[in-house]
């Protein structure tokens, strides 16, 4: 499997040698790691690599993973085998809680252009923050939150529309 951080054009193949009960055996981009997995009663997990222990927690977003590691978050997509990353279009059109949270920060507002990775709203959620980004070029069709407001798991925070390639950045043509 090949992921991608949304945030970054990092890719790194991801290949699961061996997973029985805690314990995990993976190869990243060649490297093996083996990894040991203590569930926590309140969600989440610690994760034990060699003598290093995480505190992490995941959730799944549409076609996305958010993977919270400490105080530390990255937002992860399947990258398909031969998939041509040139293509216009709208990778997400709405933006939505990865878990239940407050919202701190809007970081756009309806009409902006917003390109891949861009910082769109920011959310508290178990004491962390977590930065959700746009993942591909558009533009902000609405926001549906405002900076203080409790959200749950899936709310629409924001709607985007596919950005038009020949689009003028200024007003409309007289003709």
């Amino acid at each position: 499997m090949k992921l991608r951080e949304t945030a970054s054009t990092k890719e790194c193949d991801i290949e699961i040698l061996a997973h029985q009960g805690a314990e995990l055996r993976a190869r990243i981009d060649g490297r093996e790691v083996a990894a040991h997995f203590e569930p926590l009663a309140a969600g989440g997990a610690i994760v034990s690599i060699g003598d290093r222990r995480f505190h992490i927690a995941s959730a799944r977003r549409r076609d996305a993973i958010l993977v919270a590691v400490g105080p530390r978050t990255f937002d992860f997509v399947r990258v398909e085998e031969g998939a041509h990353h040139g293509l216009h279009g709208l990778a997400t059109p709405q933006i939505t809680a990865p878990m239940p949270g407050k919202v701190l920060r809007v970081l756009v507002k309806a009409g902006d252009a917003v390109g891949p990775g861009q910082p769109l709203v920011v959310l508290e959620a178990m004491k962390m923050e977590t930065t959700l980004a746009a993942e591909s070029d558009a533009i902000v069709k609405r926001v549906a939150v405002e900076a203080g407001q409790m959200v749950d798991h899936g709310a629409v925070l924001i709607e985007l529309s596919p950005a038009s390639p020949s689009a003028p950045e200024s007003g409309p043509r007289a003709s």
